[in-house]
């Protein structure tokens, strides 16, 4: 009995704990309900205040909008007004003036048409003088016919057979006179013509040289360029064809070359090179190859420039550029582009004085020498050269037959070609405009490098060292080391036979292999 009342009480106590738990779990859950509802609504509360501040802000914004559209619609407005008010003022000043001139003409017509009722009464005038002086006339005529018992037709050839012998001996010394004196007015007013245009064309003549001075920071720049066995030098020298000539001069470097051309792109690439810094093979060869497109562009603006001074239009672009090479070709020392310009001044300046136009004599002068940009690539005369040219890109037939005549190989049926070929003596007859020793010097160079190029498997050639030395590059797919000598000596032979020169000239072959890949 005593043990049943313990486990009574024990059952009473845990059915007391758990009913103390679960009244304990539905209190905190009446708790944290009215705790989240609180939440929620103020939640709420501040959702509707934020929603009224946004609404009272949207209004604001688009009162504000509207009252920047109304501002900027009457500022437009504003200015259309003003638009519109100078526009119709000027329409009032054109209007004005038209009726201005409406004005001034109509009182110009009105004299025109006295002018012309007063001309009208002139001439009813003068034609009744006339007829009073035919019948004057008339009657004088009858007169002289009654006096002299001939006739109007007998007295003619009575007086003409009287005067026709006594006629024929001074016509003759007339003519005579007529012919000298035409011919004294032609001789002069030909040199006054020459010798305006001579005067009104002031032209410089500088010769050319056949070598350039590269000023050096300072002597070490010497030995940069020399490089480590003088491979730099050689590299240089074999890429671009110029002598390098490095001596006891300070600060500087000459550039020799017979060729002007060759030894542009030799002086830009060394300048480039001096200012960068980087001196090696590798970036020798490519800023070479930047210089050579330096001077391509160059040219092509050398060839602008002429086209636009001499003020021709419609040039074809490629004799444009062929005009830009004669920018680095000479003729004795001449430059050719200076030439040609000179030439093409003087015709037009002749032209003009007497009366024709100057547009075609400076379009004929400016191309008379366009095949000396091609005589070093194609055979024939730079005469011939020029008029194939000339009617390939379809220059007029004065333009052609003026190049075809300037040097007398056809003979000049033109004024504009006669007019060329004045112009060509003068400019190269001035003194210190040509020099005959450097062309032939030139020349034989030239010939130095046609002959070499001739051979087959040679790349390109070079003359340096005044002509005394001629570097071959050839193909290393074309000629092996073993075929390099024999090559060698073949072309000694054919210069030995072909040429005349003084002392002897050495023969370089370089033959350089190269095999090139990328990783990638």
């Amino acid at each position: 009995m005593g043990q049943m009342e313990v486990w009574l009480s024990i059952l009473i106590a845990v059915l007391a704990a758990a009913v103390a738990g679960a009244a304990a779990f539905v209190l905190g859950i009446g708790y944290r309900k009215n705790k989240a509802e609180a939440t929620i609504g103020s939640a709420e509360d501040e959702a509707k205040r934020i929603i009224g501040d946004a609404v009272k802000t949207a209004e604001a914004k688009k009162k504000e909008i509207v009252l920047e559209g109304k501002d900027e619609i009457h500022r437009l407005r504003s200015e259309s007004e003003k638009e519109l008010n100078d526009r119709r003022k000027e329409i009032q000043h054109q209007e004005r003036r038209i009726l201005q001139k409406e004005e001034s003409l109509e009182k110009k017509l009105e004299n025109a048409e006295r002018k012309e009722e007063q001309i009208d009464q002139k001439n009813k005038k003068a034609e009744e003088r006339l007829k009073e002086a035919e019948q004057v006339k008339k009657s004088q005529f009858e007169m002289l016919e009654k006096i002299s018992s001939f006739s109007v037709e007998q007295a003619k050839e009575y007086l003409l057979n009287n005067l026709e012998s006594e006629l024929v001996h001074e016509k003759a010394v007339k003519v005579r006179e007529f012919q000298q004196q035409t011919k004294e007015e032609a001789d002069r007013v030909g040199r006054e013509i020459i010798a305006l245009a001579i005067q009104r064309c002031a032209a410089d003549h500088v010769s050319e040289a056949a070598i350039s001075v590269v000023p050096l920071p300072n002597d070490e720049m010497k030995g940069r360029i020399i490089g480590r066995e003088g491979r730099n030098i050689r590299a240089i020298e074999t890429l671009t064809g110029v002598d390098l000539i490095i001596d006891d001069t300070p600060e500087a470097i000459t550039l020799s070359s017979f060729e002007p051309v060759r030894r542009e792109v030799a002086r830009i690439a060394l300048e480039k090179l001096i200012a960068d810094g980087r001196i090696h093979p590798t970036r020798i060869e490519e800023t070479v190859e930047k210089a050579r497109r330096e001077v391509d562009n160059t040219i092509k603006q050398e060839g602008e420039r002429a086209v636009l001074e001499v003020g021709v239009n419609g040039v074809h672009h490629e004799l444009v550029k062929l005009l830009g090479r004669l920018r680095y070709r000479t003729s004795y020392g001449q430059n050719v582009l200076n030439h040609s310009l000179e030439v093409a001044y003087l015709a037009g300046m002749m032209a003009s004085e007497l009366g024709l136009d100057p547009t075609v004599a400076k379009r004929a002068g400016l191309l008379h020498d366009i095949g000396k940009a091609l005589d070093h690539e194609m055979e024939g005369s730079h005469v011939q050269i020029g008029v194939d040219v000339a009617k390939k890109y379809r220059e007029s037939e004065a333009v052609v037959h003026a190049i075809a005549a300037h040097h007398g190989d056809v003979e000049a049926k033109t004024v504009i070609a006669c007019l060329v070929q004045a112009a060509d003596a003068i400019s190269a007859a001035r003194p210190g405009a040509r020099r005959e020793n450097l062309e032939n010097y030139i020349k034989r160079l030239e010939k130095l490098e046609e002959v070499a190029r001739s051979f087959d498997g040679v790349d390109s050639c070079y003359a340096i060292q005044a002509g005394r030395e001629i570097r071959v590059m050839v193909k290393p797919e074309k000629v092996n080391d073993e075929k390099m000598t024999l090559l060698a000596r073949e072309i000694c032979k054919k210069i030995e036979a072909d040429l005349d020169y003084p002392g002897t000239i050495k023969v370089n072959m370089i033959r350089e292999s190269r095999a090139v890949d990328y990783a990638k």
